[in-house]
């Protein structure tokens, strides 16, 4: 009998064989119910104003909300981020905190609409200031981290009482998140959970979003490096999560997603609070060029991407693909 000597391997590919099989070990998943469907909102009537940049997202006025709130519950959507789009913009961002302002009227729209909806609302002064800045400009142009605080706790508290379930600001300015919990504390929402843009980065990727929300930056320092973090660091993004950590947030979020799943990954290891990653406007637009051109497959490559965001650690993912993204996991 001949005794025949082989390099052992690994046969690997044996869980792959079927659907079944690499649904069993299948180690990333993506449910509907992680995702949040941002939503821009505007003043009006029966306006529901496309975004060229963004194919398939609009300007949506207060009437229209029920119909999308209807939509995602079907969907298995449980949660949405609104940002609004003010009547008139000024130096100090006054509609961003006014009680009869549009992201006010939007909240309960959306709260009579579904009740159990969660409702997380921007907060940031970008839409609403006539600069385009997130916060107030001092004498030489420059964004004043500290006076801008007192407005940015103020638009906290109007959106707690209008009936938000989460407030999520993305100013960038020190010491926001802290700001922001003692007023709503002093206010008697201590319940009410803070969603913290922790790692915001000054990203090329934001600017369909621009267009959607009219908030370039137009006067000061014309851009927004001197708040929102430099794409080059990482080890940074963690000194943002620790702050923010220790101001008592009790979600962080890194922003962009895709260019950033290192910094996901790092921020994953660093804390156990729920984390979420951004997947945005830019990243939606391309996407949605090439499809158009026929270049890739849409389905695929959304689905591929949200499971990537997923596997480098982010709980919860703010994807402007989710509906379509809900859709194809239900036939899936």
């Amino acid at each position: 009998m001949i005794t025949r000597t082989r390099t052992p391997f690994q046969r690997t590919r044996r869980t792959r064989r079927s659907a079944a099989l690499r649904g069993l070990v299948r180690e990333t998943r993506v449910d509907p119910a992680q995702l949040v469907y941002p939503l821009f909102v505007t003043h009006g009537l029966d306006v529901r104003a496309p975004i060229a940049s963004m194919p398939g997202q609009a300007r949506l006025s207060s009437d229209q909300l029920a119909r999308e709130a209807e939509e995602l519950r079907a969907l298995g959507v449980r949660a949405v981020l609104l940002f609004g789009i003010p009547v008139a913009k000024d130096a100090a961002g006054s509609e961003g905190y006014a009680a009869d302002g549009i992201v006010p009227q939007a909240i309960r729209a959306l709260k009579d609409a579904d009740p159990e909806l969660a409702v997380i609302v921007d907060v940031c002064l970008c839409e609403y200031t006539d600069h385009g800045h997130c916060g107030l400009l001092d004498a030489r142009g420059d964004v004043d981290n500290d006076a801008s605080l007192e407005l940015l706790a103020r638009a906290a508290v109007t959106y707690a009482e209008a009936g938000a379930d989460v407030i999520a600001p993305s100013d960038m300015m020190d010491g926001r998140v802290g700001a922001l919990r003692d007023a709503l504390d002093d206010a008697g929402h201590e319940t009410l959970p803070i969603m913290a843009y922790s790692a915001k980065y000054a990203s090329a990727f934001y600017g369909p979003f621009r267009e959607a929300a009219d908030s370039a930056p137009r006067m000061g320092a014309g851009d927004r490096r001197g708040y929102q973090m430099d794409p080059a660091n990482a080890r940074e993004a963690l000194r943002e999560v620790a702050a923010d950590v220790a101001e008592q947030a009790d979600i962080v979020m890194v922003k962009p997603a895709l260019a950033y799943l290192d910094v996901i990954r790092e921020v994953r290891a660093a804390t156990a609070l729920p984390l979420a990653a951004y997947n945005v406007s830019g990243e939606y637009a391309m996407v949605k060029a090439a499809a158009a051109q026929g270049w890739l497959d849409e389905r695929a490559i959304v689905l591929e991407t949200l499971t990537a965001i997923r596997r480098a650690g982010a709980d919860i993912v703010i994807t402007y693909h989710a509906k379509e993204a809900a859709r194809w996991l239900t036939e899936r």
